[in-house]
């Protein structure tokens, strides 16, 4: 039985670490790479990216069937990991991805909706296009020892992420960046390749952007000139905590499963000042996020292995805007290639329905159906 479950195991493990989830809850988007601490090599490269084409939409805006289309961008999740394996008892990772953003282009109905309640309130912070992207830029080491049947790893490391924000409206846009902001990660998993049992406990800590920049004045060119005034702003984007398992239940077979925490209640409000007209914020009152996956993968012969899994996203919004549950369906592949290894995936999300209202913090009263995401991901690793 054993020489059974070693057939195969680094593809079912490969395999079973790419998972492509269409719509994440909040704003988060891809996770660093630290998976592959765990591979074999002594010099290991992997990198790939995901595309993703959320299709989320008003039904109804201030009581009125929406004419509006889709609001929600499409966008790309880049991801890159290099692994060099020092000693046989460390190895070090450098990691690239982008681990949040967000990204609306909203139509004519939101924006008039949007303006009626900025003339009732007197604000002038409404916005039609809104996007920001962060990127992390991350060092983490693993150290094992040999504790029983398997090893121990005691992970950690530290990265950089910075944040860049655009939100355009009537009135005039705003920038806002954030160059470089630190944070750090620390782990522990214990690994029996010979069963391809893993767990693995991950903690990534919160990181405060304090980010410059300023407001070039549309319609309030009059009050401010037609030159840039200077802006500051400040929020903080989450910590997360996340538990990964998996074993070979058979031989050729392996599941796996995760639970994720993240604490988004931590982003309450985007402050920020804009010189001449004081102190604003974008409000977002959320709760924390819950993500929960399993799956199962199969090595179908010595060139290819494949996985199913499907993720629940619990909502973090609290009717100040509409981020609801998603359900997600993925399918993946693992192929040898060349002188590599090929991963593919695709993967479709089920947005539930929701509102937003003027009372909870919103900027108008809104509704929405159930609606789609889809992603297409693909990467290529190689080791030696």
């Amino acid at each position: 039985m054993r020489s059974e479950f070693k057939m195969g195991i680094a593809a079912l493990l490969g395999v079973a670490a790419f998972t492509v989830q269409a719509q994440a809850g909040g704003f988060s988007r891809g996770e660093a790479d630290t998976d592959i601490l765990f591979e074999d090599g002594t010099v290991n490269a992997r990198a790939g990216a995901v595309f993703v084409s959320p299709e989320r939409k008003f039904d109804t805006i201030r009581g009125a069937k929406s004419t509006d289309g889709t609001f929600s961008d499409s966008y790309w999740i880049p991801s890159v990991a290099a692994k060099v394996q020092i000693s046989s008892a460390l190895g070090c990772a450098f990691t690239y991805t982008q681990p949040f953003g967000a990204s609306s282009d909203y139509g004519a109905a939101a924006q008039l909706a949007d303006q009626i309640s900025g003339a009732a309130d007197g604000s002038v912070n409404y916005y039609t296009k809104k996007h920001f992207i962060t990127n992390e830029y991350g060092g983490t080491c693993a150290v094992n020892f040999q504790v029983g049947p398997g090893k121990l790893y005691l992970i950690g490391g530290g990265f950089v992420q910075d944040f860049d924000y655009t939100a355009e409206s009537y009135y005039g846009t705003l920038h806002l960046e954030d160059s470089a902001a630190a944070g750090y990660r620390l782990g522990v998993g214990y690994d029996i390749p010979e069963y391809a049992m893993r767990a693995q406990l991950m903690y990534r800590s919160q990181v405060k952007q304090e980010a410059d920049g300023d407001f070039t004045p549309g319609a309030l060119a009059a009050l401010l000139g037609s030159s840039p005034v200077s802006a500051y702003g400040t929020g903080t984007l989450p910590q997360t905590l996340k538990l990964s398992l998996q074993s070979g239940i058979a031989p050729g077979w392996l599941a796996y499963g995760s639970v994720k925490w993240t604490d988004w209640s931590v982003l309450q409000t985007l402050n920020y000042n804009i010189t001449g007209l004081g102190d604003q914020q974008d409000d977002y009152f959320w709760k924390d996020g819950w993500t929960i996956q399993a799956g199962v993968a199969h090595k179908f012969n010595d060139r290819v292995a494949g996985t199913v899994n499907v993720t629940w996203d619990k909502g973090v919004g609290n009717g100040a805007d509409i981020m609801t549950d998603t359900w997600t369906l993925a399918v993946g592949a693992q192929i040898k290639l060349g002188p590599g290894d090929l991963r593919i995936g695709a993967g479709v999300s089920y947005l539930t329905s929701g509102s937003q209202s003027y009372s909870k913090g919103a900027s108008f009263d809104a509704t929405a159906g159930g609606d789609w995401a889809y992603a297409v991901a693909g990467s290529y690793q190689i080791k030696f």
